[in-house]
């Protein structure tokens, strides 16, 4: 239900300005870490004596935090191929099968989004210690794709949803097959929700850090897990400067996705 600021009176100031605060209350301690970054001082201090790039540099310089960066990015990647993958595949299944227990099945992919982190992350833990994948590549993988796969789902799910099927059938009943239909016609159709299900689990992957801290190991650690085990060793503004990129990179793809899903859908 909309509301009707002509109605409401002075009201409608009370809401811009809870509105305001709100936003400003969210946005503000991202705003420090930023300005924290660029200072001159060798500890966080605010507001900061004065402005450098040195830490930029030390961050860029150390094989250390490049390391944790490229494996993020390595993992990351490797969630992100296969979370579109298996999305598409359980995508299909979900919202065009008539099996029963469906919608349980679908709460059951879900279950990772409601479930507490901490609690997967323990669970997880235990699991892949007792088959050997704890601290392993495949186990970053695997663990980060539990956590990915549902917002896979749910974009595909709702781009499949707002899809016309007769479309498809068309194009089979015009020669195609089945599969050279959903391949030609139904994919270049739900590109949006292939697109923001590529980002969401990039994003997933990238930013976790309660899963990753379970599944570190002194020499696998995740960029968010070597930012944690950073900060509590030291108040370094090199955190400052790789947290300031993590929240950069965060903010730019979900520009994309919304830049990208106007223009798909147009």
């Amino acid at each position: 239900m909309l509301l009707d600021f002509d109605r409401l009176g002075w009201w409608k100031y009370v809401l811009v300005a809870v509105t305001v605060l709100t936003a400003a209350f969210l946005l503000l301690p991202i705003l420090f870490i930023a300005a924290l970054s660029f200072g001159s001082s060798q500890w966080l201090i605010f507001p900061p004596p004065g402005w450098t790039l040195k830490w930029y540099s030390q961050l860029f310089a150390d094989p250390q935090w490049l390391a944790s960066a490229w494996t993020s990015f390595r993992i990351a990647s490797i969630v992100t191929v296969l979370s579109v993958l298996l999305g598409l595949v359980t995508s299909f299944g979900l919202v065009r099968g008539t099996f029963m227990f469906r919608d349980a099945l679908k709460a059951l992919f879900l279950t990772p989004m409601i479930l507490p982190v901490v609690v997967l992350a323990v669970a997880l833990y235990a699991f892949f210690l007792r088959m050997g994948l704890g601290g392993t590549t495949i186990g970053f993988v695997i663990s980060h794709l539990v956590l990915a796969l549902p917002f896979s789902i749910l974009s595909i799910s709702n781009a499949l949803e707002g899809f016309d099927k007769s479309i498809e059938d068309a194009a089979v009943l015009c020669g195609a097959s089945p599969l050279e239909a959903k391949i030609r016609v139904t994919l270049p159709a739900i590109s949006h929700g292939l697109f923001s299900a590529a980002v969401f689990s990039f994003l997933t992957s990238w930013d976790e850090v309660v899963v990753a801290i379970f599944m570190a190991s002194p020499t696998l650690q995740t960029l968010p897990v070597k930012v944690w085990s950073t900060l509590r060793q030291d108040l370094t503004p090199v955190i400052a400067a790789a947290s300031s990129l993590l929240i950069l990179l965060t903010i730019t793809l979900m520009a994309l996705v919304a830049i990208a899903r106007k223009v798909l859908k147009s």
